[in-house]
């Protein structure tokens, strides 16, 4: 009895997906591992080309002055009024992804950014890492020793990137704002390099997980709602 031979079926996307969060998540760890070779250079450079001063130009406070988490979530919550308001109910979704998003990043990195005691560039202390206590002195809460990761960055990237992910010709103007308010931090030596890639992949990560996840409550919710439907109406 002949039989036809069996064609191998082709990966399907799902077997593919754990190869591509292995490949992103090798190249996350490569990007930031170079970004702290770069801190030392970057910040010389920086102070080389202002004889020695960090940049305080106004667009540069402004940047950073109106890019943390209160600005923002006053950002989602009116453009979350204007969508029901229009019966936009997409826009109420995504927005409200990017704010939560955006504090779920702000907690991770500022867990971190409390306890890590890294010295701020323009702090006066010695460079280096001091941990959450350093001798009789406790370093949390102390500005000048809670730089890394970048809070700004990592909020400002989780709120962007959510727009990025769900409306792409909006969220490239968002990922642009994101990215000039990271760099106005390390103009002002707020922030070495490495805080700020280390905050903004960090962000990228939240949003996406934020995301696929309120994605996939909708088409099971969806989906719910069709099977229940009765053909014909």
């Amino acid at each position: 009895m002949d039989r036809t031979p069996e064609i191998p079926a082709p990966h399907s996307s799902r077997a593919l997906r754990p190869r591509l969060v292995f490949a992103l998540g090798f190249l996350a760890i490569v990007v930031i591992a170079a970004s702290f070779l770069l801190d030392e250079t970057v910040n010389r450079l920086l102070l080389a080309s202002t004889q020695g001063h960090w940049n305080h130009s106004p667009l540069v406070a402004l940047c950073s002055q109106y890019g943390d988490w209160p600005e923002l979530m006053v950002l989602g919550l009116l453009g979350c009024g204007v969508a029901r308001l229009l019966g936009n109910v997409r826009w109420q979704r995504i927005l409200l992804s990017a704010m939560i998003a955006s504090t779920l990043t702000g907690m991770a990195v500022n867990t971190v950014r409390l306890t890590s005691g890294r010295t701020r560039p323009r702090a006066m202390a010695e460079q280096g890492w001091y941990g959450p206590r350093h001798g009789e002195r406790w370093l949390i809460g102390e500005a000048d020793f809670n730089s890394f990761p970048s809070g700004h960055t990592g909020t400002a990237v989780g709120f962007a990137a959510v727009l990025l992910f769900s409306a792409p010709p909006w969220g490239i103007p968002a990922m642009l704002a994101a990215l000039a308010i990271a760099i106005s931090r390390i103009l002002l030596g707020a922030h070495h390099p490495s805080d700020v890639v280390t905050a903004a992949t960090l962000g990228l990560v939240i949003a996406w997980i934020v995301w696929r996840f309120v994605e996939r409550r909708r088409s099971q919710s969806e989906g719910i709602t069709d099977r229940r439907t009765p053909s014909g109406t």
